[in-house]
This record gives structure tokens, C-alpha cells and sequence, in this order.
């Protein structure tokens, strides 16, 4: 085994030696592993049938997932069970996990459009991340998917949930929305609009089947309940290994939501019409008040819609809350996340 692994990736993703240098090894069963970058392992079995980037860490204080990744890159250093597709695991921001915070200075998941210029670390650690997945994706032809696995700061009607980018592609995201359903996730939610997410960045510059996943709740590293997770990691292991997937729950239903609007604070005067720790997915009926901002008042469309991700502390020009209705997609035809446009059979390329 590497031994800068020997202790665990979290452990040395946290505690790097000053003097790290990327090193390989190749294990018994084949599967070679590469310690690529501080908090970045690729993994290559001898055959492959898609490139799968598990990622996480993009916030410091949303543990779980960061536990989850760690596990995860031990079972395959401990050859409990064999991948049959390439997978970069990703443990992005050790300094903001020490912190327990989402970011030292800036909003890392809001840095993935491009390269940015070296303003502070978080802008120099999303022009490294890109990097890096665009090398892992150019290296192969497969099928390519993304899980950014994040935790909500919030309660939630849905405690398990997935957010897909909108893209330009014409990628077919059905295979995702069996993928949430098999984790045991409690509902999807389809955007509308470009972001600059890291689930976004390779959905749109690699049509991957990619999303964002909300477990659960911010806790301190080590005092998340990783059973609740369990159906999640279940159903990754088979993407990984190339097997059937696990049913759906008997015992919960699965919502999907599209977005309807986004509200993006631009002036220090905004205000939400209802307490910052209200619930992602708080229901408002048709003409409630959701914001207002110097005079202009947002209201819920016809219908109703829900509030997902409402935070009114926001910088300038970063969106303040999603605005979301229930739909139905028809699953017997290919599902378009779209930019700009409904989700379902059209795509713009």
C-alpha cells in the first residue's frame, strides 16, 4: 500500500507531508492507484467502462461526504470490492475543514467556470480541481459521471436529495434519476440556468451525468450517523464495480421538482420575506411574498412554489434562494436538463 495512504486519505489530505510528490501504485487484484495532488486519488482498473468523479470537501463544515470518500478509496486500497470503471476522489479544502466552514474567503463552489485569477486560495484550489478533471475525463472515452456530494446547512423536507445542472448539452439524465432513486434519495431537482457549481463545470464542459448531492445535515468530522448513508454508498460501489443497482426504497416515495425561477441578491438592501432557517422545500401559495429589494417584490407564481437554499447573507450577485414546483417527467423519453428551457425531450446541442 502507499504509504502517505497507510493512514487513511483524510488523514493525510488533512496532515500532508511538506514534501508530497505524486506517486502510483498497482495493487494485487491489478487496479492501479494514483495519488495525483493533497486530497486527490485516481483509481484505474485494467478495463473500464466509465469515469466516474466522486467529490468532495468543496465545503469545509459538510463532513459526511468527506467521510463517505474516505471509506470509499480505503475499501479499494483494502481490495473490498474491484471498480470496474476509472474514479477520482476528491477531498477539496483541507484549511476549511480544520476551520469547520464552508470557506476561508470566497465560496469555492462558486469558482468552477473557468480559470480565475489567484485572488486567494479557494480561487487557486477550483483552477486546480478543473485541472484535474479535465485531465481524468480526456484520458478515456467512457461514459462520464460526476457526484459532488455536499450536506445542507439547513433542515429540509427532504432530508436526501440531488440538484442536476442545467447544461447545453444533450446528455440523457435518466440513467442519474435511477441512480438517485437507487440511493434511496428522497427527491430530484432540475435547474434551469447555468451555474458556475462544480457539478456543473463537467456537465457542461463533459457531458457528464452529473449532480449535486445534499446529505443530510453539517455535523463535526466523526459525529455524522454514516448509516443513514449507507444506501448511497451501496449504490456507488455497484455504479463503480459495473453491477445492477439497488431497487428503489419500498418505503418512501421519490418527488421530482423543477426550478422556476432563481432570485439573485444585487444590492445590500435585499431581504427575504421569511426567516433565513426555513426548511429547503417550505411551500408558499400562490401571491405570498417571498423577497423584496428597493421596491421590487418577489411573489409565488400560480401554483405555489417551494424555496430551496434560501440565504439572504449572500454576496452581491449570488443567488439569494431557488424557487421550485413538482412536475412529473416522462420517463419513457429522454430527459434534457436544458438551460433556459423546461426539462424534458429538447436539448440545445
Amino acid at each position: 500500500m502507499d504509504s502517505q495512504l497507510s493512514g487513511g486519505f483524510l488523514k493525510h489530505t488533512l496532515y500532508p507531508p511538506s514534501n508530497f510528490i505524486p506517486s502510483s501504485i498497482t495493487l494485487s487484484n491489478g487496479v492501479n492507484v494514483s495519488h495525483n495532488a493533497i486530497g486527490v486519488v485516481e483509481i484505474t482498473p485494467p478495463m473500464a467502462d466509465k469515469a466516474i468523479v466522486i467529490s468532495s470537501g468543496i465545503h469545509g463544515d459538510e463532513t459526511a461526504p468527506i467521510e463517505l470518500v474516505d471509506d470509499l478509496v480505503s475499501s479499494v486500497l483494502d481490495e473490498a470490492f474491484v471498480p470496474t470503471s476509472r474514479l477520482l476522489f476528491i477531498i477539496a479544502h483541507p484549511d476549511a475543514i480544520h476551520a469547520h466552514t464552508r470557506f476561508i474567503e470566497e465560496n469555492l463552489n462558486r469558482l468552477f467556470a473557468g480559470v480565475n485569477p489567484r485572488r486567494n486560495k479557494e480561487c487557486e484550489m477550483a483552477n486546480e480541481l478543473q485541472a484535474q478533471v479535465q485531465s481524468f475525463f480526456e484520458k478515456g472515452s467512457e461514459e462520464h459521471w460526476h457526484f459532488d456530494l455536499h450536506s445542507a446547512i439547513r433542515a429540509s423536507q427532504h432530508y436526501m436529495f440531488g440538484v442536476v445542472p442545467a447544461s447545453s448539452k444533450a446528455t440523457d439524465i435518466r440513467p442519474l434519476v435511477n441512480f438517485l432513486k437507487a440511493s434511496h434519495m428522497d427527491a430530484v431537482m432540475l435547474s434551469r440556468t447555468p451555474s458556475s457549481t462544480f457539478s456543473w463545470f463537467s456537465a457542461e464542459k463533459f457531458g457528464a451525468l452529473a449532480a449535486t448531492f445534499e446529505m443530510g445535515r453539517v455535523a463535526r468530522l466523526y459525529e455524522n450517523n454514516m448509516e443513514e448513508f449507507v444506501p448511497l454508498r451501496d449504490a456507488l460501489v455497484a455504479l463503480m464495480c459495473g453491477k445492477a443497482l439497488p431497487a428503489p426504497s419500498a418505503t418512501k416515495g421519490f418527488s421530482n421538482y423543477k426550478v422556476t425561477r432563481t432570485i439573485t441578491k444585487t444590492d445590500a438592501a435585499f431581504n427575504l420575506a421569511f426567516s433565513d432557517d426555513a426548511a429547503n422545500f417550505t411551500y408558499f401559495a400562490e401571491g405570498a411574498q417571498l423577497a423584496e429589494e428597493n421596491g421590487t417584490v418577489y411573489s409565488a407564481i400560480a401554483g405555489g412554489e417551494a424555496v430551496v437554499f434560501p440565504n439572504s447573507k449572500v454576496a452581491i450577485g449570488q443567488r439569494a434562494a431557488l424557487l421550485v414546483q413538482p412536475f412529473e417527467p416522462d420517463l419513457s423519453k429522454p430527459l434534457y436538463v436544458n438551460v433556459e428551457r423546461d426539462p424534458g425531450p429538447v436539448a440545445l446541442s
